[in-house]
């Protein structure tokens, strides 16, 4: 098990050049919500994203003495490295990223590489349930900015872009209400061109997901290669200026007045205002206003090898837009540009538990059920990641204290690869001073406790707090698998 508080030390310590994190091998049992740190210079996941991406970019090296920073941003995934090109291009501000382990370790390389119009967990109807149909068209129209935020920064970056749109596939037949009512609240309401396809439309035109029973189809949606995408926002931004010292994890937080001091194990790094972008991968070690605020969930991934010209006619993937099921515990996949098959769902509970490998074989029984056809197939990549969920399924992007410099953009609930860009502008408003003329929910208000609230707020009730995430799963097995 690897020692997450073993001090990264000084270069000649190192003993590597300074612009080369020290190499630490992966934890594929860390957990963020037991785990007191993340790690120092952990080696990336073996995601199918890192095998086919190239050589990582050059970075800045482990912070190796006390410096002076005018902002800092810990986590370097899609969030942090957007948040600082946008203080770079808008506001003249050039921040200093701090990262514990490889850069973009975390959600930024795991992920399933989609780009939906969403943020968060919840849908149109439901923002409307909650927040009234006036805050809901505004939620709306956020999501929309948001897209065209993501499609601006990627259009100068190698990411393999998959555009088009994104299939959502009813995977039972009772489903299909609830599509069809939910597409003509998109079109009547939101003036969002969503729009019915039936089975067999669905099958012989799109996919031959066998367990379709129809689907609905939004005009927004991109797949991208995580891992290029989160190589050219490094690119991109240290070419604006930008500090990203991998290796560098905050061990410790003071403030002092109007500033604060984040031991590294190479120095501290005082600043004027803190950013926090680090996805699921954030312990309640890091700051108080961060703890208990998210519960990381485990997500699966695998890809399978290239799939045959026969395979391929079998399975009718005629599309190669981003599709996700109607499960509670979703399944999203797609046809990759080599034509390759990647899946993910959701996976197990505790970092213990996540290296068995009844969960690959469960994702593989998932994907042997919607393509008979590919029985058997060699399975090239697996790995899994944590993912940032908050407690009422919607993000913050937010200042949690008026008086402290102190911001945070969490909570995408496995939407973020979008919103992560927008959230990055949304970050760098708040930091720059412009944040309080945003008016959203999202915005105004902090990341919220569970509803049992005195139960949790203990590290010592961590175990019951996975407990019920077990009963929860298997409550949302039964809805999902129920004919």
């Amino acid at each position: 098990m690897l020692d997450v508080q073993s001090p990264v030390g000084t270069q000649e310590a190192m003993g590597e050049d300074r612009h080369t994190p020290a190499r630490n091998p992966y934890d594929p049992a860390y957990d963020p919500l037991t785990a007191p740190h993340v790690g120092t210079g952990c080696e990336y996941a073996p995601s199918y994203w890192i095998g086919t991406a190239g050589e990582p970019p050059a970075d800045d090296g482990p912070i190796v003495s006390d410096t002076d920073a005018d902002v800092v941003i810990i986590g370097s995934g899609f969030t942090g490295l957007t948040a600082a090109i946008f203080l770079a291009e808008q506001y003249g501000i050039k921040a200093t990223v701090l990262e514990a382990n490889r850069v973009s370790w975390g959600c930024s390389t795991r992920n399933g590489g989609q780009a939906q119009c969403a943020s968060g967990r919840l849908k149109r109807s439901q923002w409307i349930e909650r927040y009234g149909l006036e805050t809901a068209l505004k939620l709306h129209r956020e999501c929309v900015e948001g897209m065209q935020t993501f499609k601006s920064l990627i259009a100068d970056i190698d990411c393999d872009p998959q555009p088009g749109g994104h299939l959502y596939i009813a995977h039972r037949e009772r489903m299909m209400p609830g599509l069809e009512k939910e597409a003509r609240l998109l079109r009547e309401t939101f003036d969002y061109d969503a729009r019915i396809i039936d089975a067999d439309t669905v099958r012989k035109e799109w996919v031959g997901d066998e367990e379709a029973a129809g689907a609905m189809h939004e005009p927004e949606g991109i797949g991208i290669h995580a891992a290029k995408l989160a190589f050219g926002y490094q690119r991109k931004a240290r070419a604006l200026g930008v500090k990203v010292h991998p290796a560098s994890p905050v061990l410790g937080w003071e403030t002092r007045g109007d500033v604060h001091y984040l031991r590294t194990p190479g120095g501290i790094v005082k600043a004027r205002a803190v950013g926090m972008a680090t996805g699921g991968y954030v312990t309640g070690q890091l700051h108080h206003q961060l703890k208990n605020r998210l519960l990381p969930i485990l997500s699966n991934s695998i890809v399978t090898r290239p799939l045959s010209e026969e395979e391929l006619k079998t399975t009718h993937f005629h599309t190669r837009q981003v599709l996700t099921d109607t499960r509670v515990l979703r399944h999203y996949y797609r046809l990759l540009p080599d034509n390759r098959v990647q899946i993910g769902s959701r996976s197990a509970v505790t970092g213990r538990d996540a290296p068995r490998d009844r969960y690959r074989q469960r994702l593989v029984a998932d994907l042997e059920r919607k393509f008979p056809a590919l029985k058997g197939i060699q399975i090239d990549y697996s790995w899994w990641g944590w993912v940032d969920v908050s407690h009422d399924m919607m993000p913050r992007i937010h200042q949690p204290d008026p008086r402290e410099s102190i911001y945070y953009a969490l909570g995408y609930g496995g939407n973020g690869v979008m919103y992560s860009a927008q959230a990055g502008k949304r970050l760098a408003q708040w930091i720059a001073g412009e944040g309080h003329s945003l008016d959203l929910p999202i915005f105004t208000s902090r990341l919220p406790y569970p509803n049992v609230r005195e139960m949790i707020e203990s590290e010592a009730f961590a175990p019951f707090r996975r407990l019920g995430q077990r009963f929860l799963y298997k409550w949302y097995y039964f809805k999902d698998e129920k004919p």
